[in-house]
C-alpha cells in the first residue's frame, strides 16, 4: 500500500476526473474555504449512482489537491481473514473472532485494488495522516501486519479503494444537492454495526431521517 498517483478521467462522484495526489502532507497544503476533513458526507436519495448511491462517505483529506475520503458502509465479500491470507500474514493465535471476521468495506473506485485503513492513533506506520486525535488514515501495510500480530489499533476500518475528488469537484455535487454534510463522529465509523450507519449519520443532523426528501440542502 505505497503511494501512487491515480489517474482517472471519468467525472462521476468520488472519482477525479483529473490526476491528483491527495496524500500529499497536509502541512505543506493549503486548506479550501470548505474544509470537509473530519465529516461525513451522506448521498442524497436523489443520488442513484450504483457506486455511491446510499452511502457515507468519511472525510479523511480535503486540500488544493481535492478531497480523499472512504466509504463506511458498503461491505465487500471479504473478511479480514481472507484478506490477511491472500496478503500472506500470519494470524496470531487467539486474535479475536470480532476482527478477523470483519468485512473488508468498498472504499470507493480510486486504487480498487489496494487496501486503505481507518483507525485510531497510536502507533507510528510508515505512511499515515492524523485527520483528528481519534481518527488516522494509513496506506502502508505495516498497520495490517501490527493487526496481524495482535498489535494493532482495536479499532479500525479496512477498505478496498477510496474514493476522490478533484478540486471543486465535490463542491459542484453538493451545490447540486447530491450530498448532505455533517461533522463526523468517530463511533459511527468504529463502533455502529454496518447498517446502522447511514441513519446514524444523518441523525447527526439533528432530523429523523424518514423527513429526508430529494430536496433538502447540505449542512
Amino acid at each position: 500500500m505505497k503511494k501512487s498517483k491515480i489517474d482517472q478521467t471519468l467525472a462521476v462522484p468520488g472519482l477525479p476526473p483529473e490526476p491528483i495526489d491527495p496524500l500529499a502532507p497536509l502541512h505543506v497544503q493549503k486548506p479550501p474555504a470548505l474544509n470537509l476533513a473530519n465529516h461525513f458526507l451522506i448521498a442524497m436519495p436523489s443520488m442513484q449512482d450504483p457506486v455511491f448511491g446510499g452511502t457515507v462517505v468519511y472525510v479523511c483529506e480535503h486540500n488544493d489537491n481535492g478531497v480523499l475520503g472512504v466509504v463506511i458502509n458498503k461491505p465487500t465479500d471479504m473478511t479480514m481473514q481472507v484478506l490477511f491470507e491472500r496478503i500472506d500474514l500470519p494470524l496470531q493465535a487467539g486474535l479475536d473472532s470480532a476482527v478477523v471476521d470483519e468485512p473488508i468495506m468498498f472504499g470507493g473506485p480510486v486504487q480498487d485494488d489496494r487496501g486503505f485503513v481507518l483507525h485510531t492513533p497510536g502507533a507510528h506506520y510508515s505512511s499515515s495522516l492524523t485527520v483528528t486525535d481519534q481518527v488516522a488514515f494509513t496506506t502502508s501495510i505495516d498497520v495490517l501486519e501490527a493487526v496481524a500480530a495482535g498489535t494493532g489499533p482495536t479499532r479500525l476500518l479496512v477498505s478496498i479503494g477510496y474514493a476522490g475528488w478533484s478540486p471543486g469537484q465535490l463542491e459542484d455535487e453538493i451545490s447540486r444537492n447530491g450530498w448532505l454534510t455533517v461533522a463526523a463522529d468517530p463511533r459511527v465509523v468504529f463502533d455502529l454495526p454496518i447498517e446502522e450507519r447511514y441513519t446514524a449519520a444523518i441523525k447527526l443532523l439533528g432530523f429523523d431521517p424518514l423527513m429526508l426528501t430529494t430536496e433538502v440542502g447540505h449542512a
